[in-house]
């Protein structure tokens, strides 16, 4: 005899889960299958991302409690594809069958894993053309010349040597510019000052003539 759970969801507090309840535990009856437990969202919107009655299912999934998991339709137990797809594949994995009553969605039979099957398909095309979508409009806005990400930090190549010079740490420099460390190190790989405390005026000296004459 199969071992299944009911989850219930209403939306409002005036609803009531009865009507659900009803015509589930009847097909449970006319299937001849044990109700071992029912778990009830009641005045949960499905919008919710967390609902007691939801997250106690799927914590208590693993623990092999049941072997079904019954819905009077598939939009009491998922507030999108996504979702519904994240849920079927964690019962998948565990070897949990679905059952949705409105639906007539069955995935210990072959119909109702084509539809699964289906499901998975239209959603994952649909990643896909949004993936495409937007690489197509990174394309795009690289041909008309306008940048993607976010612009360069602006920082004083010249004033990072000084601070470097007179000794202070990657840190130290980092905070003073209001930038990251590692720009900051960059820098000072690329002045080969990395390493270096002491005074070296030269590259400094390239640094601040660089910045003249970008000024210019």
């Amino acid at each position: 005899m199969k071992r299944v759970v009911l989850y219930l969801r209403v939306s409002t507090l005036d609803q009531h889960p009865e009507t659900q309840l009803y015509d589930l535990r009847q097909m449970a009856e006319q299937r001849g299958w044990e109700i071992v437990h029912e778990y009830r969202d009641h005045g949960v919107s499905g919008a919710r991302a967390r609902r007691p009655a939801l997250d106690q299912l799927m914590a208590d999934l693993p623990q092999g409690k049941f072997d079904t998991l019954l819905v009077w339709s598939c939009d009491r137990l998922a507030r999108s594809v996504k979702h519904f797809l994240e849920v079927l594949d964690e019962l998948h994995r565990l070897n949990v069958e679905f059952v949705s009553f409105r639906e007539n969605l069955d995935t210990g039979g072959p119909l109702g894993r084509a539809v699964v099957i289906i499901i998975s398909a239209i959603a994952e095309l649909e990643r896909n053309l949004i993936i495409e979508r937007v690489r197509a409009g990174m394309r795009r806005a690289k041909l008309e010349g306008q940048r993607i990400g976010r612009r360069p930090a602006q920082v004083d190549r010249a004033s990072v040597l000084r601070y470097r010079i007179h000794g202070h740490s990657l840190s130290q420099i980092a905070t003073a510019h209001g930038v990251s460390r590692a720009l900051i190190s960059k820098i000072l790989k690329e002045e080969k000052l990395a390493g270096h405390k002491g005074p070296l005026q030269a590259p400094l000296q390239a640094a601040e003539n660089r910045q003249s004459e970008s000024a210019a």
